[in-house]
């Protein structure tokens, strides 16, 4: 008989105000908010205490708006460095209970702590236990969800913030607690999907989980399977260890102008992005074996998963095809995405170089290098992919 999983999210709340507060403690009850530079199109708010919240201050609302609403809040630009050594600091404290961490974003990582119960205690003692440590030595408060895999532990973490803790043992618990939700509720689902879901007259979760298969199927492909799965409650996936500790990891990002749909579309920049932190692995003669997509939607949301490969690579079509089966696997191509991130990790000082009997990886690594001398000795844009001079490219993406 299989093993029941005991997954935890530990979701920080407001992160990137709580950071502010956290390193100036007289802030810790004032109205803080978050925002962006209103000469930019960043010019919006990215987080906001729970106070400046309780005034009506929204994630995603424009700073003036905000500023309307709370003229008396604390105002900060980001400081993204700052997040970083945050999260950094809350991974350790994670890694101290168990190994099997996979980071979702920057505020947010999965447990696996199945096989450290005896050691720690139950699972709810266990999201205590975080929550008391996170907050203690690192001044932020997260809500932890609890349940069976990983899509049920997620839904569980937002039931109750600041501060939650909420236990969901079974997927008959996640369909008394999130059927009767709206169906915008479930992870996965945006205002695109909402409105052709209403259409079909499917207006809750528990709706959706009862509507034919086969005619989500059709309409969505394997997208409209994995809506009958997220529904029901289902997911297999395993907690991947990951890190966001950037001296293990080189990496890129970029916040585009747009909203990009589809996804032969958003692969226009991951390409891009794979070319610069190619290059900048083989410049600093690193090779790793990890890759992590980033991405985050048009509502702020951030997603985050890694895939790691048999064989060390700093060969960007390498890079790129792995980035590119997370996509496919994992993200909701209805869902509008402005933020996209690649990085390697697990880096190791590159020894020899493993070819293939085709010579398929030689070819690769002959194209990489001659393109790093020509940059090298030209400049960065003296050669370029095809990509790049589409209407996508992040190089256009002013």
């Amino acid at each position: 008989m299989p093993v029941k999983r005991k997954i935890l999210l530990a979701d920080m709340n407001s992160f990137f105000a709580s950071c502010h507060q956290a390193a100036s403690p007289d802030l810790k009850d004032e109205k803080v908010i978050v925002a962006g530079d209103p000469q930019k199109r960043s010019g919006i708010v990215l987080a906001a205490s729970y106070p400046a919240k309780a005034k009506g201050v929204k994630t995603g609302m424009p700073l003036w708006e905000a500023k309307q609403l709370c003229p008396e809040g604390y105002y900060f630009k980001p400081d993204y460095q700052m997040y970083v050594d945050f999260s950094a600091a809350i991974l350790r404290v994670m890694r101290e209970i168990t190994d099997l961490i996979e980071p979702f974003s920057i505020d947010e990582a999965f447990l696996d702590v199945t096989g450290v119960t005896r050691l720690w205690g139950p699972a709810e003692e266990i999201a205590g236990m975080l929550k008391e440590r996170i907050n203690s030595e690192n001044g932020v408060m997260c809500s932890v969800g609890i349940g069976p895999n990983k899509l049920i532990a997620k839904m569980a973490a937002g039931v109750e913030k600041p501060d939650g803790l909420t236990v969901l043992n079974s997927r008959d618990d996640f369909k008394k607690v999130f059927w009767p939700r709206p169906v915008r509720d479930l992870f996965g689902v945006g205002p695109r999907y909402e409105r052709h879901l209403k259409n079909f007259n499917v207006h809750t979760i528990g709706e959706l989980a009862d509507f034919p298969v086969d005619i989500l199927k059709k309409r969505w492909g394997k997208n409209g399977e994995m809506l009958h799965y997220l529904a029901n409650g289902i997911d297999n996936s395993p907690v991947v260890p990951g890190s966001l500790d950037e001296h293990k990891s080189i990496g890129n990002q970029k916040t585009l102008s747009k909203d990009y749909y589809g996804l032969e579309n958003i692969k226009v920049p991951l390409l891009e992005l794979c070319e610069e932190v190619g290059r900048r692995v083989r410049q600093e003669k690193y090779t790793g074996r990890t890759i992590t997509l980033t991405l985050r939607d048009k509502w702020l949301q951030f997603f985050s998963a890694s895939e790691s490969i048999s064989e060390y690579t700093d060969l960007t079509e390498e890079i790129y095809n792995v980035a590119c089966r997370i996509l496919h696997r994992r993200w909701n191509e209805e869902r509008a995405v402005r933020l996209v991130g690649v990085t390697l990790g697990n880096l190791i000082k590159k020894g020899f170089f493993q070819g293939d009997i085709f010579g398929e990886r030689e070819r690769l690594y002959n194209i990489d290098r001659t393109c790093d001398v020509i940059k090298d000795r030209f400049g960065e844009n003296a050669v370029m992919r095809g990509v790049s001079l589409t209407k996508g490219s992040i190089k256009n993406d002013k």
